[in-house]
């Protein structure tokens, strides 16, 4: 992975054989970002992604190996009991144009995978609601 700062806003390349999530967290914490707006493109072979379900504040994941290009990475950076916390979606299509997506929560770069991060001076904070079952931003 590699990266570079333009004032408000990183760009990065993930990639062949890194995972997404854990590049980002390393990106975030060396270069000490609380807030951010987080996009990108590429292309994967093996990513979860989950879809909730309010009724019994369960995911179901989904796997998927194989050809993909990422079709759009969407999400944030904030924080949760003051370390790193990602909220991302992923949508990524195989070789038939069929699309796959939901919550992310892993995924491996098979070509390379290009991120911008929009940092934003400030943080919010996440906690966890027993009413909807997720961590919401918690604003005082």
């Amino acid at each position: 992975m590699q990266y570079r700062v333009f004032n408000d806003k990183i760009f990065a390349r993930i990639d062949k054989g890194e995972e997404i999530i854990s590049s980002l967290k390393t990106i975030c914490e060396a270069e000490n970002i609380k807030l951010a707006s987080v996009s990108a493109i590429g292309a994967v072979n093996d990513f979860t992604v989950g879809v909730f379900s309010p009724e019994n504040k369960t995911y179901k994941s989904n796997h998927f190996t194989g050809d993909y290009e990422i079709v759009s990475l969407l999400g944030s950076v904030t924080t949760k009991d003051g370390g790193f916390y990602a909220h991302l979606h992923m949508s990524a299509g195989n070789e038939y144009g069929s699309v796959f997506g939901g919550h992310l929560n892993e995924a491996h770069v098979s070509a390379t995978c290009e991120m911008v991060i929009d940092i934003v001076k400030g943080m919010v904070e996440r906690e966890f609601s027993d009413e909807v079952g997720l961590n919401l931003f918690k604003f005082d």
